[in-house]
């Protein structure tokens, strides 16, 4: 037995690397598949002759395995087919054959059954049915097999199949995030992959239509151009998955960011100035995908009017299109070819009629070849450009129509811009889609602003957005903010020259082409300025409020800005940056309405309305006066007159306290907790405080550090933690408690934790980069610095600022998914001399380091 496993495993390590070492040279996968299998079947057999299994039984192949296609680390799966029930003598010996597999190293899924049981098994599991319809013999008794044929044959009910398929495949999209677009996808598993191939096969053969594409094609339900597509783009799918398998040594199906690169410079892709050779692979990878997941959906609904006949009614819509059971049809075969402009009429039609769930079979397939008569004259003619501003202006669909067109290619040969950034990833560690996708998803975060049934979730949005005349304008600047990704250089630049394009050519008004260019051209201001700068700052009021011009432009920019942060990524966005977006509105808003910005009527106002919520605390008059006398103008411009009447109403009696004060409390914003630290001031102080939040995993949203008249530190932080919500009564006790604790221990600190990088990180490392310039006035510096995120990472900093004796004045925190880029207002006697800055700057591009 020893002499035989060990023939047998040097047999199929050679043939292994032998088929491999063939696909390297030669590239073709369907050989390395078939050698792969030959070389298995030969063991299999080999073995099942030494075993002596009797000549009654069969050994057949099922699955993947079944079908001929066996990739370097697949499973192998196979059935003992036996004629009657084993003795135990004949069971025994099975149980060592299916060890020796094991032992060959082979990953086996065996069962062993009668043709009685397979069936009973078949029944009632889709996928026993689904492994069984591409059984393979590969030794044994051809007429016991051939009866499990026939018997399976006998029993399969085509119909519920595909039902059964049909579903399994939708529970699947969404399991593998219902996009082909995912920036990790499984190559078998994911909408647009492999296993929708084999849906297709599996239903055809179950129904008798045919277990080829070129069968598919003789039958009627292919094209024989779509075919070869789907030949080719199944061809492009084997050779990934071949490629993750030889790169991974393993069963790996997931493109996951580690690989990307590997597999992409085996393909033989190459890293430019501007791409990394990831990029170009990913790019092929979701255009494949993407014409899978078209071509899918139309096959299946061909099979599926073969399986389920009904004698659906047109009913006309107009001289072009009909409706048919619930779905859009074209009125004859050369629609879209007589009539180039119905390649745009469909999809307004769709708008136009809500009932209608989509288009028949026969629409989509005719469009999809159509789709290359969107030429340059087509999108030079007058009724094309009416038609398409048309979509972007019907009352309803606008996100669907646009998806639509993007899914059938119509989009992308429309604006041969938005076709370049198709597919085409995002290395910039916050934004979670292709670009594509993600103006698509800006787009629709801007409609939902639009939708009464959506207004709960941004209300504010919802209620400038109902207030807004033209919305569609600003679905036109979201199509075209990232257009430019890509291409080098500064894609808002480039960006807005597209759009001015576009706007010209569709005959906008010269208003309404410069709102669109504007906000193509400063779609990134905003949320920098809302998170970088000083909002109690009236430069900066006055300087945003040039920028934006007037209220029309403002509200735009806002709009926008919103929808796109949304449309990063669900990690991007929280309470506290949708705060500081809200509050540069409404601040710029006014200075737009004419008021001046003054400090001392902000001032006024803000401690005013303090004092009315102290004395619904029931707070004496007089009570705030020892507190507020030690705090300056600063201090009252850069806190909210809530956050004023909570400090001042635990402070009041503790102004010149012996002892630290933590108070802790829900953010009024609704997400997060805010904690007041009220301490003689120290050196090392806001290092240690990062240092309690970091050893207790809260994250850091937002500082506001000030320091009064009498020496105090009086400083606030905005924390969260992903389990606070269930039992923040425990965590605000705890904070109080343990962070005062802590402020009076004059232990060394402790030396920054060396977290590790996320996954995504590790895979697109931000170079790390410090900035230090004295500020617009002259008094103080700043300090910005930005680098992949990690646990520690804001400890690491404070760390070297404490150790440099630096001051510290204000701390704006901004995360952007796996990328932070902080700006710190700071000063101190080191930052007085040239050497001792670069030494700062150097100590922190090292801790910026992993």
């Amino acid at each position: 037995m020893a002499t035989l496993a060990a023939s047998l495993k040097e047999q199929l390590r050679e043939g292994k690397q032998s088929a491999i070492d063939g696909f390297l040279v030669n590239g073709r996968p369907e050989k390395l598949l078939m050698r792969l299998r030959q070389n298995v079947d030969a063991a299999l057999t080999r073995a099942w002759r030494e075993f002596g299994i009797p000549a009654a039984l069969s050994l057949v192949a099922v699955g993947g395995y079944g079908r001929g296609e066996l990739f370097p680390y697949s499973d192998v799966d196979v059935l003992i087919l036996l004629d009657q029930a084993p003795d135990p003598v004949l069971q025994a010996r099975l149980e060592q054959l299916v060890t020796l597999l094991w032992d060959l190293g082979l990953e086996v899924g065996h069962s062993i059954r009668t043709i009685d049981e397979c069936l009973t098994e078949a029944a009632a599991d889709i996928t026993v049915q689904t492994a069984l319809l591409e059984a393979r013999l590969i030794t044994g008794n051809r007429r016991l097999f051939a009866r499990l044929r026939e018997s399976c044959q006998a029993a399969m009910d085509a119909p519920a199949f595909f039902r059964a398929k049909t579903l399994e495949m939708r529970q699947r999209h969404v399991k593998y995030e219902d996009s082909p677009y995912s920036l990790e996808p499984n190559c078998k598993e994911s909408p647009g992959g492999l296993r929708d191939l084999q849906v297709i096969l599996w239903v055809a053969k179950a129904a008798g239509l045919g277990d080829s594409w070129r069968a598919l094609a003789e039958r009627g339900l292919l094209t024989p151009t779509e075919a070869r597509q789907l030949k080719q783009k199944e061809r492009i799918f084997k050779e990934i998955r071949i490629r993750l398998h030889i790169i991974t040594r393993r069963h790996e199906d997931r493109l996951v960011f580690d690989v990307q690169t590997p597999v992409a410079e085996l393909s033989g892709y190459r890293s430019t100035e501007t791409r990394r050779a990831s990029e170009y692979l990913m790019q092929h990878y979701y255009w494949a995908a993407k014409a899978i997941t078209q071509l899918n959906t139309i096959l299946l609904q061909n099979i599926e009017a073969r399986l389920f006949p009904t004698a659906g009614v047109a009913r006309p819509l107009n001289e072009r299109f009909n409706e048919i059971n619930g779905l859009i049809d074209i009125a004859r075969d050369d629609t879209f070819e007589s009539q180039p402009s119905t390649m745009l009429e469909v999809f307004l039609m769709l708008e136009l009629h809500p009932e209608l769930k989509g288009m028949t079979a026969r629409t989509m397939r005719s469009l999809w070849h159509a789709r290359f008569g969107i030429d340059r004259k087509f999108r030079a003619d007058p009724v094309n450009r009416e038609l398409f501003l048309k979509i972007l202006q019907a009352p309803q669909g606008i996100t669907h129509a646009l998806r639509r067109m993007n899914q059938l290619s119509v989009l992308g040969r429309y604006l041969p811009n938005f076709r370049r950034i198709i597919g085409q990833m995002q290395h910039d560690l916050f934004h979670v889609y292709t670009v594509d996708q993600h103006i698509l998803m800006v787009v629709r975060n801007m409609r939902r602003f639009a939708l009464p049934e959506h207004a709960h979730e941004y209300p504010f949005c919802s209620q400038l957005m109902a207030n807004f005349s033209q919305p569609w304008l600003l679905y036109i600047a979201a199509l075209f903010h990232d257009i430019a990704k890509g291409r080098g250089g500064d894609h808002s630049e480039l960006g807005q020259e597209d759009a001015r394009s576009f706007c010209r050519a569709h005959g906008l008004s010269a208003p309404d082409t410069e709102l669109v260019v504007f906000l193509v051209r400063q779609h990134l201001s905003m949320s920098q300025v809302a998170q970088k700068k000083d909002l109690s700052d009236v430069e900066v009021l006055q300087d945003f409020a040039n920028m934006v011009k007037d209220e029309r432009h403002l509200t735009a920019l806002y709009l926008l800005t919103v929808a796109d942060i949304r449309g990063t990524s669900p990690k991007v966005w929280n309470a506290w940056k949708g705060k500081l977006l809200e509050e540069l509105y409404q601040k710029t808003l006014r200075v737009l309405g004419g008021e001046t910005p003054s400090v001392d009527r902000e001032l006024r106002n803000r401690q005013e309305e303090a004092l009315k919520t102290l004395r619904l605390y029931g707070m004496s008059e007089q009570a705030h006066e020892r507190l507020w006398d030690q705090l300056d103008v600063v201090y009252f411009l850069r806190h909210d007159a809530s956050d004023i009447a909570w400090q001042t109403r635990s402070l009041a009696t503790r102004v010149d306290s012996d002892t630290p004060v933590v108070k802790c409390r829900l953010a009024p914003i609704g997400e997060g907790l805010q904690v007041t630290v009220y301490v003689r001031d120290q050196q090392d102080l806001f290092a240690r405080i990062c240092s309690y939040f970091d050893r207790k995993n809260f994250s850091i949203l937002d500082a506001k550090i000030h320091t009064t008249r009498h020496g105090y530190a009086l400083d606030t932080f905005l924390v969260t933690e992903p389990n606070f919500a269930k039992n923040y009564r425990d965590i605000i006790n705890l904070i109080e408690h343990e962070l005062a604790q802590a402020l009076t221990s004059n232990e060394a600190l402790p030396l920054p934790r060396k977290a590790r990088l996320s996954r995504l990180s590790r895979s697109f490392p931000a170079t790390p980069t410090v900035d230090l310039r004295p500020d617009e006035r002259g008094q103080y510096y700043l300090l910005s610095v930005s680098a992949n995120d990690r646990n520690g990472l804001l400890y690491a900093i404070a760390s070297v600022l404490a150790k440099y004796k630096i001051n510290l004045h204000t701390a704006k925190i901004m995360t952007l998914g796996e990328r932070v880029e902080d700006v710190f207002l700071i000063d101190g006697p080191t930052l007085n001399h040239a050497r001792s800055q670069i030494q700062l700057e150097t100590e922190l591009l090292d801790v910026l380091k992993v």
